[in-house]
């Protein structure tokens, strides 16, 4: 089952990168990598750039890949999860850009 919706409020089992490039868009390259939320096996698909900053903010925050993918995910509401995950890389960009002012 490939889907871009989880149940929200889950929690992340467990993270798996599954690195299959969907397609190019101005040199952008789509990945898709498969989770588990609460038991419930998803796919999100996000450019490399979204991936590398999630990571990177789960470093900083000092928790897993899968636990920030599973707080975006509780928190999202109705919107899709790869959107949601955008939205919250551009937050935290655009919050961090506004404490170093």
């Amino acid at each position: 089952m490939s889907t871009d919706r989880a149940p929200s409020g889950a929690q992340a089992d467990s993270f798996g990168e599954d690195p299959q490039p969907e397609g190019r868009k101005s040199g952008v390259r789509v990945v898709k990598h498969s989770i588990v939320i609460a038991g419930h096996r998803t796919s999100v698909s996000l450019e490399d750039a979204f991936w590398r900053a999630l990571k990177g903010i789960a470093a900083k925050d000092g928790v897993s890949l899968a636990g920030l993918v599973a707080r975006v995910d509780a928190e999202r509401g109705e919107a899709n999860l790869s959107s949601a995950l955008r939205v919250f890389v551009l937050e935290r960009a655009m919050d961090s850009r506004s404490s170093a002012d």
